[in-house]
């Protein structure tokens, strides 16, 4: 197709990067993001240093205004409502239509919202914007009690977040302990264990009802019991947005279905990051994923595609977390049918591999242990054997292994 025009819509990592890749590849025509944020940002800092106030709004922009100018990116603050890919060009809310001679879809998640009574009360918030960000700060001060449901990695980041704030926390959690599937269960004991350590108050349990009485909210778990906080935050995953390529007649199923270069079923159309879900030559539809680094990815294939170059290939999928003071990293699968073996320090698990039947290492995850995480995604990538008994031993140097 003649690519005169290319429009992103949504304007976190992936539309961004898709941009980026488009210019840094040599494509002269007109790119738009439209995003009702306008400037993309960068997102993992919201449960972190943006929310702790230790990094302001023009810190987490993923480039400066002047770079957009400078590389002749147009960022529109607007809503896009319909999708015309036949015609070139997107609707916006306020009527505008935008020129596309291809559209790439980066429109993310919606916060998952609490399936339950009073799941859907306006007071119990969730964390997928600056703007979420900003009213969870403003309800922070020392002693606010704050309920956080959902023990996966946001969660945990606010928690510890909202502790550095002095608040009085609680995790909620239906799964002891969660992330066992990220990064094996030994480490996800340790992590979780972290939290009663710091000061949270950990409860296990699956809330069935929220009510509030003025402003107090009751969070009723199956188990009878009740947690009452000041302040609710659900942090339980998102619902990918893919209202707009339903519109457009587009497949979806838990996400916008795309071949491995991005693009949907229409010609003219491509997702990328959260909201797009790969199926395979042979019909296998591959989970989300939902981490920084796939975004990334994705937005670099897009762009790639869009062009006519060559597919770009990326390493086995990684992603990173912090809480109260120490680093999570992972990359590849922890779940994949094999055997775990650990690495510790003084009794205390520290890495954990995942070899699978054939001896091929498959999967690692770390704390506090970086360069573990990316000797690691080299054997991977290289489909290395490893020895359990190396891997073990603290004395053994894993890049050593990687070579």
């Amino acid at each position: 197709m003649s690519l005169s025009s290319v429009t992103i819509v949504g304007g976190g990592l992936a539309g961004f990067t898709t941009a980026k890749e488009l210019r840094s590849r040599g494509f002269t025509g007109a790119i738009t993001i439209v995003d009702p944020e306008g400037l993309p940002y960068d997102r993992p800092p919201l449960s972190k240093g943006y929310l702790l106030g230790a990094r302001g709004a023009e810190a987490i922009q993923l480039s400066k205004a002047e770079w957009f100018a400078e590389n002749r990116v147009d960022v529109v603050s607007g809503t896009v409502v319909e999708l015309r890919p036949d015609h070139g060009e997107v609707v916006l809310e306020d009527g505008r239509t935008i020129a596309a001679a291809a559209v790439v879809l980066a429109t993310g998640g919606a916060a998952r919202r609490l399936p339950i009574p009073g799941g859907d009360l306006d007071s119990v918030l969730e964390l997928r914007s600056r703007e979420d960000a900003d009213r969870l700060r403003a309800l922070l001060r020392p002693g606010t009690r704050l309920a956080v449901v959902g023990a996966g990695l946001i969660g945990a980041e606010v928690a510890s977040s909202a502790l550095r704030l002095r608040a009085e926390v609680t995790l909620i959690d239906p799964v002891d302990p969660p992330l066992a599937p990220a990064v094996g269960p030994e480490l996800a004991r340790r992590l979780h264990d972290m939290h009663a350590a710091e000061g949270i108050r950990v409860v296990t349990g699956l809330p069935t009802g929220i009510t509030r009485d003025g402003g107090e909210h009751h969070v009723r778990l199956a188990s009878g019991e009740t947690v009452v906080a000041d302040v609710v935050l659900a942090g339980i995953g998102i619902v990918p947005r893919t209202a707009l390529a339903e519109a457009a007649g587009l497949a979806v199923d838990d996400g916008v279905l795309v071949d491995e270069s991005q693009r949907t079923a229409h010609p003219r159309v491509y997702a990328v990051g959260d909201v797009a879900r790969t199926r395979l030559p042979d019909g296998t539809l591959m989970p989300r994923a939902e981490h920084w680094e796939h975004a990334m990815n994705t937005g670099t294939t897009a762009a790639a595609a869009l062009l006519g170059h060559e597919r770009p290939e990326h390493g086995a999928s990684w992603f990173w977390s912090d809480r109260h003071g120490v680093h999570v990293e992972g990359v590849g699968s922890m779940t994949a049918e094999g055997t775990t073996v650990l690495r510790e320090v003084d009794g205390v698990p520290t890495v954990a591999f995942r070899l699978d039947p054939d001896g091929y290492l498959v999967g690692c995850a770390a704390v506090d242990g970086g360069t573990a995480v990316r000797a690691a995604r080299r054997m991977i990538d290289r489909r290395t054997k490893a020895d359990p008994a190396d891997l073990a031993n603290p004395a053994v140097s894993l890049r050593t292994l990687a070579r």
